[in-house]
């Protein structure tokens, strides 16, 4: 397999992080978000993802796109160790607190969103990072909530073993740290965040470990 990554991209560390729970081995290739007027936008890039966004998964000539969509297919192909629950409402529950993240906060935090907000509407960097900052904050709230009442919530976000949305905690969580988030009132999300980085898969798939690290 080969992964199309950029180290410090959000939606392409879950993907690390979902391969190296699932032991599969791959080809990292490196797309830089900010050379090159970023080298998501060179032809060749857009002509496999049109999109032009990381992650996407190269298997075997088979090209998959979204962070979320290409855990789900690891999934499936690789059922071990599973990544979703095996009951339904269990699997819709790690979706929700996945999507949650994916879906609420990253999209309006994106590299894209961010640029786009400094160069058509000038805003400054500290208005970008104030920005930044709200929405993490309120979304890992809501996603505290939602871990903090649930007997569901264990070790992990869900039981005992990490799945699909502690690969999307994790990364979310490393971006909230760069910003300067408050996470002091999180102490699920903190707990299960440092249970997840003690295990070598996380580490492995941590920005500063990857070959294209700054």
């Amino acid at each position: 397999m080969k992964l199309y990554t950029y180290f410090r991209s959000s939606a392409a560390y879950r993907v690390r992080i979902a391969l190296n729970l699932k032991g599969i081995a791959y080809q990292p290739v490196a797309i830089h978000l900010l050379k090159e007027g970023g080298q998501q936008r060179k032809p060749e890039y857009l002509a496999l993802n049109p999109a032009g966004l990381v992650p996407a998964l190269d298997d075997d000539g088979q090209l998959v796109t979204q962070s979320l969509a290409i855990i789900e297919y690891l999934d499936e192909t690789h059922p071990a160790p599973p990544l979703l629950p095996a009951d339904a409402l269990g699997r819709a529950r790690v979706r929700a607190l996945a999507q949650a993240i994916a879906c609420d906060i990253h999209p309006i935090n994106n590299l894209r969103v961010l640029k786009y907000l400094k160069h058509e509407f000038g805003v400054d960097d500290a208005q970008k990072d104030a920005w930044y900052r709200h929405w993490c904050e309120v979304g890992l709230a809501a996603v505290e909530a939602m871990l903090a009442s649930d007997p569901r919530t264990g070790r992990f976000c869900h039981g005992d073993t990490p799945g699909l949305a502690d690969c999307c905690l994790v990364p979310q969580v490393f971006n909230a740290r760069r910003f300067d988030c408050k996470l002091d009132g999180m102490p699920t999300v903190l707990r299960i965040t440092e249970a997840c980085e003690a295990l070598d898969a996380f580490r492995a798939a941590a920005p500063a470990n990857q070959p294209d690290a700054e």
